[in-house]
């Protein structure tokens, strides 16, 4: 039998949802007697938890790959993992183009991976592991890799939404909310453990409990982790337009700890695309809801993502489109190109859009945006902001803070030239003196 100090290291791609997966696989690699490194050149196994949402995680996540398999000729490197889902979208592909990953575990399966790397690591050449895609696994051990200070808390698995472009529900299964009790107890755990910030995601957040419970029930989440826990901030992320309603809207005016922050990511303003989209909303709806939230919430930030070159996209839409941006004025915005995906809608739909239309369109677009984003960080100045203490550059006395409208890896930071030195995660009253671009500079108020 193998040893119990076999060095393991987990890499993990894409988005904070697989994340946290990869969080859940190095704690239970943690309480099986695996050694958790962060050198790939130490490791007798390699786990990659790969994406595949749009092409360029595709072409990375099987880049990743194949670069791990080259460190078994040059490293200790003796199996190498392939989790997540490139491997369950494309597990015969692999097992025929690359040779160097000695098993597959599909994104239900995840938990299965102490014992994967045990059977391997005996001599044993384990059959992919692909369970029901309807299969939820939650409330494992978590090792936190995102510095302690913050942390994701996965509230749902899988979509059922089926958008046209997006392959989601196929991979990773229909929605299935994480009970309440379980989220609870996670919760209660990171909050022990000294984490600040809670960021609560999903496919999509704002349906919540409607499968377990027969209504939305993330507002009674939020209520209830707000008085049970002792987090400075709860962030929302990922909330479906159509979904958010009253509610909700009253849930985040009125916890003390939900920042007032939303990403609900819309990615279209044209009636005729969204509809080809298979998304559920009009231009007229998005107006309403931007409307209801900054009615309710006058601080709040939103942050949204659009798809530009849509297939049977116009330059009257994408004229529609710029327009939409302009009269929103959305505090947070990024842009992808429409990428084709076999096994959707819209990969079989006719007038595919160029690339380089594609390119530019979404250029013209953060261009935009960029106007907007600048203008409204200059007119910041004077303001006091709620921020969280992200880091320090020593060498400048520059203290790195996110503010309430910035979630973690995705937005700006508030820069704080100081003696002070406190720790990730503090709590700090900012006053803001500048903006440098999509960045904010400020004081500590005293």
């Amino acid at each position: 039998m193998a040893g119990n100090k076999e060095k393991i290291m987990v890499i993990s791609l894409g988005c904070d949802k697989n994340l946290v997966d990869s969080e859940m696989m190095l704690g239970i690699l943690d309480r099986e007697g695996f050694e958790i490194v962060d050198d790939e050149m130490q490791a007798d196994v390699i786990v990659v938890n790969t994406c595949c949402f749009i092409n360029d995680a595709k072409e990375e996540s099987i880049q990743t790959l194949i670069d791990c398999g080259e460190l078994k000729k040059t490293s200790s490197l003796k199996c190498l993992i392939a989790t997540g889902c490139l491997a369950q979208r494309y597990a015969d592909e692999i097992k025929t183009e690359l040779p160097e990953v000695d098993a597959i575990i599909g994104t239900t399966a995840f938990d299965k991976v102490a014992e994967t790397a045990r059977e391997l690591l005996d001599g044993m050449k384990p059959a992919p592991r692909l369970d029901d895609i309807s299969r939820l696994v939650s409330g494992k051990p978590r090792i936190l890799s995102t510095g302690g200070h913050f942390a994701y808390l996965k509230i749902a698995e899988g979509c059922d939404k089926n958008c046209s472009y997006c392959i989601i529900p196929k991979i990773r299964g229909p929605y299935r909310s994480v009970p309440m009790e379980t989220l609870l107890a996670e919760a209660k755990s990171l909050s022990d453990r000294g984490v600040k910030e809670l960021i609560l995601v999903a496919q999509e957040t704002t349906v919540y409990g409607v499968d377990l419970y027969g209504k939305k029930s993330l507002p009674e989440l939020l209520s209830k982790i707000g008085e049970s826990c002792d987090f400075h901030w709860i962030r929302i992320l990922y909330g479906y337009p159509e979904e958010i309603d009253a509610e909700l809207i009253k849930e985040m005016a009125g916890n003390p700890k939900v920042c007032h922050y939303i990403d609900m990511p819309i990615q279209h303003s044209a009636d005729g695309i969204l509809k080809r989209m298979g998304r559920r909303t009009s231009r007229a709806d998005l107006i309403r809801v931007v409307n209801d939230l900054r009615k309710s919430v006058p601080d709040i930030c939103i942050r949204t993502t659009l798809i530009t070159g849509f297939p049977g996209e116009t330059e009257e839409d994408f004229a529609g489109l710029k327009e939409f941006v302009k009269e929103m004025k959305f505090d947070r915005l990024g842009v992808f190109t429409y990428s084709r995906e076999e096994g959707t809608g819209a990969d079989k739909m006719p007038d595919q859009v160029p690339d380089e239309i594609k390119e530019a369109r979404r250029d013209e677009i953060m261009a935009l945006q960029q106007e907007i984003v600048f203008e409204k960080n200059e007119s910041r100045c004077g303001q006091i902001l709620d921020c969280i203490v992200e880091g320090r550059i020593p060498e400048d006395n520059i203290l790195v803070c996110r503010s309430y409208m910035d979630a973690p890896n995705v937005d700006g930071f508030v820069f704080v030239e100081t003696d002070m030195d406190p720790m990730s995660g503090t709590p700090l009253k900012v006053r803001i003196t500048g903006a440098d671009g999509y960045d904010l500079i400020g004081e500590i108020c005293d």
